[in-house]
């Protein structure tokens, strides 16, 4: 039960975000909606009412459901587990969410059954909130929350892009050629390419896009010529596909981009024998986040966690050492 004394005239959704901490705004609004919020005797779902001095507020939240996505066994590489989140390092290949065209076999589905009776409820579900997200052939770490307290924390420091805190991501890139100057910043917007849907592109009334790069190591071909390298990427923003749209418009697409590399295919030629079949049997874009750090949203203190190089990519970089 809350009562308002010196919240006169704030909007109920407000009063609530302020009182009841432990659950996201959207969770709030949710419960709103479903009825969940008794003002005196009587029910309030308008999220713009105006609480008055006197009210007395009752917040019922329901048991949490079980998640509809069904738990599946399928293996994960757990680097840190406790009861408020979960650190996975995403093999290339696995989805992280449920979506048409890949209803089960995800991340999810796997979370579901690994995290089982940990899970605590997040938007008044049995199920893991997903704060951030690899594409499905992005291979690299993950936190995941359990509770809806710390999918909350982490999603605000997710927002705020490491501006005001310690959020760090950190991605291996090998890419076509080799980027001048050695260190710089991308800030272009992206957006949906108005000629393929399933693409993203630089357009003029995207959302805005920042991504720093640094040159780590080059490559020669089979003519000693330069030809791939590996850049560290830095996001300040978490757009779809940003760091591929980024990298490709920058004229150093990722080696094994089937999206946004198609059109360098040909220098595969220039690359020696070992590395052109390594590339051939990689099937997806050489991208690895391999660096992961935040607050942790309960005991305070920043964390920070990295990835080695899967086996894939790491037999790809010594290959393009030694054409």
């Amino acid at each position: 039960m809350l009562a308002a004394k010196k919240d006169a005239g704030e909007r109920i959704d407000r009063f609530l975000a302020a009182h009841a901490g432990d659950l996201s705004r959207s969770r709030l609004k949710q419960l709103l909606l479903e009825g969940e919020v008794r003002v005196g005797d009587g029910t309030v779902k308008d999220p713009a009412y105006r609480v008055k001095s006197g009210d007395r507020i009752e917040l019922h939240i329901p048991v949490p459901r079980p998640a509809r996505p069904a738990g599946q066994n399928i293996p994960l590489n757990v680097v840190f587990e406790d009861d408020q989140l979960i650190v996975i390092d995403k093999p290339a290949g696995l989805v992280v969410h449920p979506a048409a065209g890949n209803e089960d076999g995800t991340l999810v589905n796997a979370l579901i059954a690994h995290c089982g009776s940990s899970l605590s409820g997040i938007g008044g579900e049995k199920r893991p909130g997903i704060v951030h997200r690899l594409d499905k052939d992005t291979s690299g770490l993950l936190v995941v929350a359990k509770t809806d307290k710390t999918h909350r924390k982490l999603s605000e420091q997710f927002a705020d892009h490491g501006r005001t805190g310690p959020l760090l991501r950190g991605y291996l890139a090998f890419v076509w050629g080799v980027p001048e100057p050695r260190r710089g910043t991308i800030d272009l917007k992206i957006g949906r390419d108005p000629k393929s849907r399933e693409k993203m592109a630089v357009v003029p009334n995207g959302k805005r896009a920042v991504t720093r790069y640094a040159l780590l190591d080059r490559f020669a071909g089979a003519e000693r010529l330069p030809i791939a390298s590996l850049v560290e990427c830095r996001l300040e923003t978490g757009r779809t596909h940003q760091i591929r749209v980024h990298l490709t418009r920058l004229g150093h697409p990722l080696l094994g981009d089937q999206t946004y590399g198609t059109g360098y295919k040909s220098k595969e030629s220039q690359l020696g024998d070992d590395a052109r079949r390594v590339l051939a049997r990689l099937k997806r874009q050489a991208l690895h986040a391999y660096q992961l750090g935040f607050e942790h949203p309960v005991t305070k203190k920043a964390v920070l966690f990295e990835s080695p190089l899967p086996a894939d990519l790491a037999k790809l970089a010594d290959t393009l050492k030694n054409p």
